[in-house]
């Protein structure tokens, strides 16, 4: 389904850390609005849905936001 290429798009130089940024950068990807939590509502819900359809296109949304 997806293919993984370990390389990043562009180079990357980090000439100091800061705390505060990766802090927002973890919270909006595993904080309570961030993409893991999404993905995983996404996909929670496609298990109490009878619809075959809605069901099938929230597993998409849930495996796409899982994707970035």
């Amino acid at each position: 389904m997806w293919s993984y290429e370990k390389r990043l798009q562009y180079p990357v130089k980090i000439s100091q850390c800061n705390p505060r940024l990766a802090q927002v950068i973890m919270s909006q990807f595993g904080g309570p609005d961030g993409e893991l939590a999404a993905s995983m509502r996404y996909l929670s819900q496609r298990y109490s849905t009878k619809n075959k359809i809605v069901a099938a296109v929230l597993t998409d949304i849930g495996t796409e936001e899982l994707a970035h």
